[in-house]
Parts: structure tokens; sequence; C-alpha cells
């Protein structure tokens, strides 16, 4: 969505630098989203509910995944209006601003679609049996 956006806004072709900085953002967005994921895990490890576990792994992950985003973007600036690299820089600068938002609040609202049930389930009494009616 970032890579598209930015590429049309400054009117950059889509050729084959830009794809190279699409391969590396690709690498990006997946190491931000496994470490999120991981340290959801290890606090769902140590006892915490699901709820408890991504908002705990978003607050604390909020600040890195954002500064390191950032300086990014910021490094990529100089190279940005060149002939060669430009379209590379812009692709990576668009798509990494957008997929680190929605890595900080599309994955954990899906990791609580997926496996916020099992919270439910687990906190139901264990005599009480679903009534379906």
């Amino acid at each position: 969505i970032g890579v598209v956006l930015a590429l049309l806004v400054f009117n950059r072709p889509l050729g084959f630098v830009a794809i190279l900085g699409i391969l590396a953002l690709i690498g990006m967005i997946a190491k931000n989203g496994l470490i999120l994921i991981v340290q959801i895990e290890t606090f769902r490890q140590e006892g915490m509910g699901v709820l408890e576990a991504v908002v705990a792994s978003g607050t604390s992950r909020i600040r890195p995944m954002f500064l390191t985003s950032l300086s990014t973007v910021l490094g990529l600036i100089p190279i940005a209006p060149t002939v060669f690299w430009g379209a590379m820089a812009f692709a990576i600068m668009g798509g990494l601003l957008v997929a680190t938002v929605l890595t900080l609040v599309f994955l954990p609202a899906l990791y609580m679609v997926v496996f916020g049930r099992e919270d439910r389930f687990a906190q139901r009494p264990a005599g009480a049996a679903s009534e379906t009616v």
C-alpha cells in the first residue's frame, strides 16, 4: 500500500531498483512482525492473558519499531532525489511507514481475532456448558 502510494505521489517508476527496495522492505516488515509476535508469546508464557500480552507487547515495542522505521526513512532522504536510487528510496520509505502502522495496529488486532477466543474459553467456569437454544 505504502510503496504504490509513495511511487505514485512522487511520480517514480516501478522499475528494477524499486523492486529491489520492495524486496528489502519485505525483510524489514517480516522482522518487525516476528519480533512483535515473539514478544506476545513470551508474555503469554509468563502467564498473561491474550489481551494483556498483546497490549503489553504493543506498548513495549512501539518505541523501538517507530524509531527504527523513522531512522531508516530519514536515512533514505538524501538518496531520494537521485535518478537511479530515488525509486528504491521512495518505495522503502512509503512502504515502511505504512507497514509500521499496520504492524502496530493491524497485527495485534488480527492476533486477538485468532487467539482471543482462548481467553474466553479459559475464563468460562468448568461446570458451565454452553447452551444452544
